[in-house]
């Protein structure tokens, strides 16, 4: 380590329940090795990735950026590595994207400016910065230690962690930056127009240990949550052993018009009166949540197994229906399958024929283990809703 005062930066960071996902290009790659090489890592760092070439940069983004030094690409970068890290976390723990792109000093002189552009995401938070180096003053090396530091930096300020900084600018060096703070409803907005993909409620007071353990996911409209889909996650949770279980609310419907954003308030304040975490995405289909929450064990009922397996959703075609849920398998995905009435006979899974190639998907959950058998919509009819 360069400097004492790094080391104690890089442990504030890693003292923080924050988990990170860094994508950097054209500089501060020294950061990267500060953060890993402090014990305690694994507490912070999810991924980096460094998309150095342009093509890389493009698949990442998934577009070509109109500059790919400049601060817009910088926060698009930290809105993927935000997304990224969504996906890659324990539930409920805070996360943060960085983005970094530069120009630095190169083995041929530049004919403009050394800078770099480097912006943090957290879920209320939209931090960036513009630096323009004095040029001659550096070398490479020495302009990419400069930008790694300010990189921990930002990470530490994102991270709400309580360290000293030495800053090495100069007064001919230009330095420039904004933020931008969100409220709850325009996360919740920009969940809605896909800009985000999940918001996490983390209301279940025993956070997991590690982003590696299963997520058990019962996935539902919730209008309301009653005392059936309570159970049946008790059945799940029983079937399993360890797991985190979650609740996932669907804002955007295959059927309906999107939740607004005060439904969504309103489902949710049902989950923090029982103490359970809800996560709030915008993708209604189960090979996209397949995708996004890899790994996890997803509580549906016969009546959404029955759809899962009928060709007739998959634009009538056989071969697309196994190629969609084979999708599934290869996530690590598998579905926990409870009984419910149909057409006034309680089936379950067994009742249904799951093709040859798919059956170690499909987990049964007994009827001596869950068995309710009112829902929703009957439950709305009931209260005159």
């Amino acid at each position: 380590m360069a400097e004492a005062w790094i080391r104690g930066l890089v442990e504030a960071i890693h003292s923080t329940p924050t988990q990170a996902v860094l994508y950097l290009s054209g500089g501060a790659s020294q950061a990267i090795g500060y953060l890993v090489s402090v014990p305690g890592a694994s507490n912070t760092v999810l991924e980096s990735v460094v998309p150095y070439s342009r093509m890389s940069m493009i698949q990442l983004l998934g577009k070509i950026p109109s500059n790919f030094v400049s601060q817009q690409t910088s926060e698009d970068l930290a809105l993927v590595a935000y997304n990224r890290a969504l996906q890659l976390s324990t539930p409920g723990s805070p996360v943060l994207g960085v983005g970094f792109t530069g120009s630095l000093a190169s083995t041929q002189p530049k004919r403009g400016d050394h800078r770099f552009h480097l912006s943090t995401r957290t879920s209320d938070r939209l931090w960036v910065s513009t630096v323009t180096l004095s040029k001659g003053m550096r070398t490479r090396e020495q302009e990419d230690a400069l930008s790694s530091q300010l990189l921990l930096k930002a990470v530490a300020d994102a991270c709400k962690a309580q360290a000293t900084f030495v800053s090495h600018l100069t007064e001919s060096d230009a330095s420039n930056e904004c933020e931008n703070q969100f409220t709850e409803d325009q996360e919740l907005e920009q969940l809605l127009n896909g800009e985000i993909c999940v918001k996490v409620y983390p209301f279940l007071s025993a956070i997991p240990t590690s982003s590696e353990e299963r997520k058990i996911i019962l996935s539902g409209s919730f209008n309301p949550l009653h005392e059936g889909h309570l159970k049946l996650m008790e059945a799940a949770i029983s079937i399993c052993g360890d797991g985190y279980p979650c609740f996932e609310l669907s804002a955007i419907n295959a059927d309906k018009p999107p939740l607004s954003v005060s439904q969504i308030k309103d489902r949710v304040r049902q989950f923090e009166e029982v103490g359970k975490t809800v996560i709030i995405s915008n993708q209604p289909f189960f090979y996209k949540k397949a995708e996004l929450f890899p790994r996890s064990s997803f509580v549906i009922g016969v009546d959404t197994a029955a759809r899962l397996i009928n060709p007739k959703y998959y634009d009538g075609d056989y071969g697309k229906m196994i190629e969609v849920l084979l999708g599934c398998q290869k996530t690590g995905c598998t579905f926990l399958v409870g009984g419910r009435y149909i057409d006034g006979v309680f089936k379950v899974l067994e009742d249904f024929d799951i093709p040859e190639m798919l059956k170690d998907m499909f987990i049964p959950i007994p009827p001596e283990k869950f068995r309710v058998d009112i829902s929703s919509t009957e439950m709305r009819k009931s209260c005159g809703l």
